[in-house]
């Protein structure tokens, strides 16, 4: 699949804006809903402005090579739980983020020293393609899930957190936005190739607009799969300077009060929480790079090299953390749209990144976002999940399944992901991604000496 724009090529400006909205909009929302999950108040436009900041650093480390955007990792929520346990204060717990996001960033460094030393080619040994592929693949047949999930949800939700929109209604929001990204993106003419998303986006929630105010009209809840509360709350107490611009509530700003209560056992149960975490996300990390390699056709372990993308993603964990309390991690949402869109424009990368730290402080742009129902979200992610998926499995299609040893090492990454394996020990929980890796490590292991096949 042709490049339209390659890691090098610079769009104009005004298609450069459009191109870094939408990826943007492909990464928002998951990079958004990692505090909201956590809790303790953490702020998700802090979050948007750490990831902004944390991408520019990883473009920085990799020498303009990776176009990928850094989002909060999903895979540090309950290590971030951890921070808070045993009743700490809000500010202890707020330095508890920035110190385990050292402590995970620190694990990415050591090992980005250790590559640099002996270089990339154990890492191809350990995880050829018939171990890569699959896994690529499981990444996004492991998140089909969660499209699906969100493509029946509405945004307005009842008293006990369920959508009051029926089903029907909030899928065909999402099916519409689905059906409008793909026809831009297959049959569309210049600028609507590009930004298929963005379209998508904008037709769903038309549609779920229509939808709410024939509901509000009517008085049927049924129809209402937009909410306006995050609207309704720009405007609360009266319209001010808030309403427009808002300085993100930094989590520095909280943890700055908290060394005073800071001890040895404390930064040791943090620790405990970041660092095994850190070597799970690693086999992620690699996985995430393999993909974005083959979309753009160049060997990134390679060139600018493991040690680079280990050290971008770790550095840039610890300096998003600091502004937004999340470790961030490259975003599998971003490796698709490039894929569909065919834009591997660093440039588009570093304006995402740039207007990410922008518009962390626009009140009503934040509300925008909030304001998207799940459905469309839904919509626009069972091509965002299915992209990455293919793409795993057009590596699979190097491999010659007709050996027993290659089926083997397939079955067992396939089966392990999709049957969503997930081991834990303590407040260490290895995704169900990490296990299928692992395992087809192991497979691959043992079956890579087996004798030719007659």
């Amino acid at each position: 699949m042709k490049l339209i724009y390659d890691v090098e090529d610079k769009p104009k400006f005004g298609a450069l804006v459009v191109f870094a909205i939408q990826q943007l909009l492909a990464i928002m929302a998951a990079t958004l809903v990692v505090p909201m999950i956590v809790g303790h108040n953490m702020s998700s436009a802090a979050a948007l402005f750490g990831a902004g900041v944390g991408t520019l650093v990883y473009v920085l480390f990799t020498r303009k090579k990776s176009p990928v955007f850094l989002g909060s990792s999903f895979a540090f929520i309950n290590s971030m739980s951890a921070a808070f346990a045993g009743g700490v204060s809000m500010s202890l717990g707020y330095l508890g983020l920035i110190a385990g996001a050292v402590f995970a960033g620190l694990v990415y460094v050591v090992i980005a020293f250790v590559v640099k030393l002996v270089g990339v080619n154990w890492i191809n040994k350990l995880m050829p393609a018939v171990v890569i592929g699959p896994t690529v693949a499981i990444i996004g047949l492991s998140l089909a899930g969660n499209a699906v999930g969100d493509l029946t949800s509405g945004g307005v939700k009842d008293a006990a957190g369920v959508s009051v929109a029926t089903r029907s209604v909030a899928v065909l929001c999402g099916l519409v936005t689905l059906a409008v990204t793909m026809l831009c993106s297959t049959y569309g003419k210049k600028m609507a190739r590009l930004i298929p998303f963005i379209c998508g986006i904008l037709a769903g929630y038309g549609v779920s607009v229509l939808f709410t105010i024939i509901g509000n009209a009517a008085g049927i809840d049924s129809l209402k799969v937009l909410n306006f509360e995050p609207f309704e709350k720009l405007v609360e107490g009266g319209v001010g300077l808030k309403t427009f611009f808002q300085i993100p509530d930094f989590t520095f700003f909280t943890a700055k009060d908290g060394f005073g209560e800071l001890s040895a056992s404390y930064l040791a149960t943090v620790a405990v929480a970041y660092i095994p975490v850190a070597f799970v996300v690693f086999a992620e990390h690699i996985a995430d790079h393999k993909n974005i390699s083959s979309v753009i056709e160049r060997d990134l372990l390679e060139k600018p090299g493991l040690h680079r993308t280990l050290l971008g993603d770790g550095v840039g964990s610890m300096v998003g953390a600091l502004f937004g309390g999340c470790p961030n991690t490259t975003y599998g949402e971003s490796v698709g749209c490039v894929a569909i869109t065919r834009n591997a424009s660093i440039y588009t990368i570093l304006s995402a990144a740039v207007g990410a730290i922008l518009i962390s402080f626009l009140s009503p742009f934040i509300a925008f976002v909030n304001s998207i129902p799940p459905c469309v979200m839904g919509g626009v992610c069972m091509a965002l999940y299915g992209f990455i998926a293919v793409s795993g499995l057009k590596m699979v299609q190097q491999i010659d399944l007709g050996k027993n040893k290659n089926l083997f090492v397939v079955s067992v990454i396939l089966i392990t992901g999709i049957g969503g394996l997930t081991l834990e020990f303590g407040k260490i929980r290895i995704t169900s991604v990490a296990c299928a890796l692992i395992l087809g490590i192991l497979a691959n292991l043992m079956l890579k000496n087996a004798p030719e096949e007659v």
